[in-house]
């Protein structure tokens, strides 16, 4: 594995160049990949498989969205599209994409078709990490691997399609064959990694937990909530106050910093924002802290595991949830949003 310096500290990763397209397949020549579940992960690691070469077939609930959108992409029923329990029995990589709730259910339906020497493939670590709670735990014979692509299906999809690779962790539970990380790698790259970074399945699904929670997506709603709310406090148009929280940051600074990181961003704006935002910044760093401390503890003891297989489970979840989204749907603030998106050039007609 190449050694690279992250801000001072090494770490091993797997490139492309060592671990090419072309020794994945070597790796996996012999092998079926049965995906479990065309929901959210589970179409786009597929059809790149599929795209680069390799068996793959995929297993999902008959006559449901996900059945008719699986045939859509060109899965054909009886041949490349089965039932779930079909699937297991065929697959010798079993790539279990459900969701978390949707993975305890069919547990005793896969764990049945896990016959020694095949391998039990995870994209999140979940399942595995909190045992007590989802009564997942694999048998003793079989490949535990993991590859957790940094991004959403559809972005990997998308990435793939650009001929690019997104990044990704890896991470070996359980070695029976002696080859376990090489099955991993070479996953890794069939799903369309660019680079491979080693973690657990515990580190992986505790920075999960607390980055879709945190930064990635709870955070930045409520810091977003919250400065859009001041400003139309203070008698800012909707227009303004949406232009000046999350248009300006998605369309214009956020896709720079992707590129350039937030040093370049900083060392690149007016003196005035530059100022002002070193000014500020720690502030909102010392603000912040204590509720990622918390945080992060809430899903390392597995309070978070527990409240999501509890919310998760309850009979009229989704209808909760409907509730919750189209609340924020609703509110003044992204009914701005949906207005300035439509007047974006590229939308108007």
């Amino acid at each position: 594995m190449a050694k690279i310096n992250f801000g001072g500290v090494e770490e091993h990763v797997v490139t492309r160049e060592e671990f090419p397209m072309k020794k994945a397949k070597q790796v996996l020549k012999k092998e079926t990949i049965a995906v479990i579940g065309y929901g959210v992960q589970g179409p786009a690691q597929a059809m790149n498989m599929r795209d680069s070469g390799f068996t793959v077939i995929v297993g999902q609930r008959k006559k449901s969205p996900s059945w008719k959108k699986a045939v859509a992409d060109g899965w054909k029923p009886d041949k490349t599209l089965f039932t779930i329990e079909e699937a297991v029995k065929r697959g010798t990589i079993i790539c279990y994409l459900l969701s978390d709730a949707a993975q305890i259910e069919l547990w005793p339906t896969v764990k049945k078709h896990l016959s020694k020497g095949k391998t039990l493939y995870f994209s999140h670590g979940f399942a595995v990490t909190f045992s007590k709670q989802t009564g997942i735990v694999p048998p003793k014979d079989v490949d535990v691997v993991l590859v957790a692509p940094k991004g959403s299906g559809r972005t990997v999809r998308k990435i793939f399609l650009e001929g690019r690779g997104i990044n990704s962790s890896y991470a070996i539970f359980q070695d029976a064959s002696g080859h376990a990380e090489d099955i991993a790698k070479a996953m890794g790259v069939g799903i369309g990694s660019g680079f491979l970074f080693k973690t657990t399945f515990e580190k992986e699904v505790y920075s999960d937990l607390t980055g879709e929670r945190g930064v990635l997506m709870g955070a930045i709603a409520g810091i977003m909530e919250a400065q859009y709310a001041i400003l139309r406090k203070k008698g800012h148009s909707p227009s303004e106050a949406f232009n000046e929280t999350v248009e300006e940051a998605t369309q214009s600074l956020i896709p720079l910093i992707g590129d350039n990181g937030m040093d370049w961003m900083f060392a690149n704006c007016s003196t005035t924002a530059q100022r002002g935002a070193l000014d500020w910044k720690n502030k909102f760093r010392d603000a912040v802290a204590p509720v990622f401390k918390d945080l992060y503890e809430s899903v390392k003891t597995g309070k978070e595991a527990a409240r999501t297989i509890k919310k998760n489970s309850e009979p009229d979840y989704r209808k909760k949830l409907q509730k919750e989204l189209d609340a924020m749907r609703t509110s003044e603030m992204w009914q701005a949003g949906k207005k300035v998106r439509e007047l974006r050039p590229e939308n108007q007609k």
